[in-house]
């Protein structure tokens, strides 16, 4: 079958020929003519025509087409919409009838009669192109963020959407342990719930990463007394993003998250984490790797303690009559029992479970989160931490104090609220410590007239003298006064030791040390007090040198020395971190400015960051490996 030509490639062809055609002689001209005819399969009348035609354009030939609705017509539609508050053509195409008319009679609007019949016959897809440019102009609403690739992978799941699961179905969520200040690294615990059940699993994190997560779920999920089958979490990235997909997928895990701002989509995971998470650990801030450990040997009891000898309610129907909500709930019964009770967990399982649960001492594990939690309470509020205790301990003193535990009000060391914040208690040894008196008396009239008095017991008298000097933060009736009045002694005593420091450096330096405590906007205060305190110190005599500030033009900006800066003195540096895992690299390089003035400065802490953060990294490493061994069954973790 002849391929057709197309009607483009014919007018190509007949452009070439048509040249050698006129050129040829009669013979010549005869013989290409039967070619051309043999090619585009024209008639003998129509190639002569087409050869011996002049040549046309490429030009697309068009009618021009009168405008319908002119610009009259569009001022008329723009009054209109106006008028019906900017709604959209659909909703002004069945409006146009009602709005007119009411218009035209409260004679605020006088349209000519084609203009009229225009505007009311047009259709609602007209109306929205011409009102295209006047609402582009007007249109302030956001565009809608794109979701990202990693959670449009991953479906989502309601509360109604259960129906009863059998044991392996768990919801997911991470806890922060921040405190009051949402900043900087600190410790966040896993946790897992079973929704069925209710058996409770958590673990610390030592940092929010995706890939610790990862690792300690699967540590978590070969501990399990029962298959993992499903996992709903909530929309933040450290759950979110591949590397938890392509573990689910990989161990045949269905993964759901819940709807945005739906808390009650993990009703159960929510519960839990107030009711053991918080319960354990309450609402300080623990940070560090040091804390981590103390966690995990925490959560490695409480696990034991609260899956077999805690029972919990579960809901069993619900009613509404107007107002009013009845529930009904199954007799409490602990994780365990409930799991004794499933029809899908094997018999090995169970008999395990019952072997465990024979073995088991609840005091023992009671007394053992008892002593971690007064561990960690004492390490989160800068106390000396209590000396550990004796393998196997001794529980004849815990449970000789059971029965008259319950006049102390609550026992929990995590939950008592009259511990002070961290920088409350460093002023409180800086308050009873014998300070030197100012040496400038203008300076104290001046820090007597803009700070409130702080008695102490040296200024009072001996019969009113208290037992702990308590700091008084402003008068009744008074406002606040500003934050850096309290640590004022301390910026002085400072100053008095290093006069050369600048007001940037030492604003850095108690911000390390009262975290959460100032904002970055009250520097230009502090400037203002120190500017005046070495007024008052060179009135006094005391020799201040230039200050060194950068000098714009004679070194450029960039990056700081390379590694072999803190070569020599690395070891001293690793003793302070193993001393103090906690401490940022920050507070290391502003620890090592004071002990070898003038070889570290500021521009050296990119450095230092950097290995700081590959020396934590490992230490990390060290930490998952000394966690307990959840791979193992429950049976030999208990024995352990």
């Amino acid at each position: 079958m002849a391929i057709k030509m197309t009607h483009a490639a014919r007018a190509e062809l007949t452009n070439v020929v048509r040249k050698r055609y006129r050129a040829a002689a009669g013979a010549d001209k005869s013989k290409i003519l039967d070619e051309f005819i043999a090619v585009t399969g024209y008639h003998h009348k129509s190639a002569i025509r087409a050869l011996n035609s002049e040549p046309t354009s490429n030009k697309r030939q068009t009618r021009a087409r009168p405008a319908l609705y002119d610009e009259a017509v569009q001022t008329a539609l723009i009054v209109l919409w106006e008028a019906s508050d900017r709604v959209c053509g659909k909703r002004l195409k069945a409006l146009l009838p009602i709005l007119l008319p009411a218009l035209e009679r409260n004679g605020h609007l006088h349209l000519h009669e084609p203009i009229r019949q225009k505007v009311l016959t047009m259709s609602a897809a007209t109306i929205d192109r011409l009102l295209r440019m006047p609402r582009s102009a007007t249109n302030l609403k956001k565009r809608r963020r794109a979701m990202p690739e990693a959670r449009r992978r991953v479906p989502v799941r309601t509360f109604a959407d259960w129906n009863e699961p059998l044991p392996g179905s768990m919801e997911m969520d991470c806890v922060a342990h921040c405190g009051d200040a949402n900043r900087g690294s600190y410790v966040n615990s896993l946790v897992l719930t079973d929704i069925a059940s209710g058996w409770t699993e958590a673990a610390p994190l030592v940092v929010r990463d995706s890939g610790l997560l990862v690792e300690t779920l699967e540590r978590i999920r070969l501990g399990l007394p029962f298959e993992l089958r499903a996992l709903d979490v909530d929309n933040g990235s450290e759950f979110v993003n591949e590397n938890l997909i392509n573990y689910c997928l990989s161990h045949g895990i269905e993964l759901t998250r819940s709807r945005p701002y739906r808390k009650n989509d993990q009703a159960w995971i929510e519960q839990k984490n107030g009711a053991v998470v918080r319960k354990l650990l309450g609402y300080r801030r623990f940070q560090g790797i040091a804390c981590a450990q103390a966690i995990t040997r925490l959560y490695g009891a409480s696990r034991l303690f609260v899956n077999f000898f805690q029972p919990s309610f579960k809901l069993a129907e619900k009613h509404r009559e107007g107002a009013h909500v009845s529930k009904r709930y199954h007799p409490p019964q602990t994780p365990y029992e409930r799991l004794l009770q499933a029809e899908n967990l094997p018999e090995t399982a169970k008999a395990k479970l019952r072997e465990v649960a024979g073995a088991l001492d609840p005091l023992k594990l009671l007394e053992e989160i008892r002593a971690v939690q007064a561990y960690l309470v004492a390490i989160a509020d800068g106390d000396t931490p209590p000396t550990a205790v004796a393998e196997p301990p001794d529980l004849s003193a815990f449970i000789a104090g059971l029965s008259s535990a319950w006049r102390a009000g609550e026992i929990r060391p995590t939950f008592s609220v009259g511990s002070e914040p961290r920088y409350l208690r460093s002023l409180q040894n800086v308050v009873q410590q014998d300070a030197a008196p100012l040496r400038s008396k203008n300076v104290a009239a001046r820090m007597a007239a803009t700070r409130p008095v702080v008695q102490t017991a040296s200024t009072m008298p001996a019969a009113q003298a208290p037992e702990q000097p308590q700091l008084i933060y402003a008068e009744p009736g008074t406002s606040a006064f500003h934050a850096l009045e309290m640590v004022w002694p301390l910026a002085c005593r400072r100053l008095e030791g290093f006069p050369n420091i600048t007001a940037t450096q030492l604003f850095e330096e108690l911000c390390l040390q009262f975290p959460g405590r100032f904002h970055p906007w009250q520097v230009r205060r502090l400037m203002k007090r120190v500017k005046a305190w070495r007024e008052d110190a060179r009135a006094r005599g005391v020799v201040i040198g230039s200050l060194k500030y950068r000098s714009i033009g004679k070194k450029p900006r960039g990056r700081g020395p390379g590694p072999q800066r803190f070569t020599d003195h690395w070891p001293e540096m690793l003793q302070c971190l193993e001393a103090r895992p906690d401490q940022t690299a920050k507070e290391l390089l502003i620890e090592f400015q004071a002990r070898y003035p003038g070889i570290y400065d500021a521009t050296h802490l990119r450095t230092l960051r950097r290995r700081v953060s590959i020396w934590r990294r490992e230490a990390i490493q060290l930490l998952i490996s000394a966690m307990p061994d959840f791979t193992k069954d429950i049976s030999s973790t208990v024995a352990a």
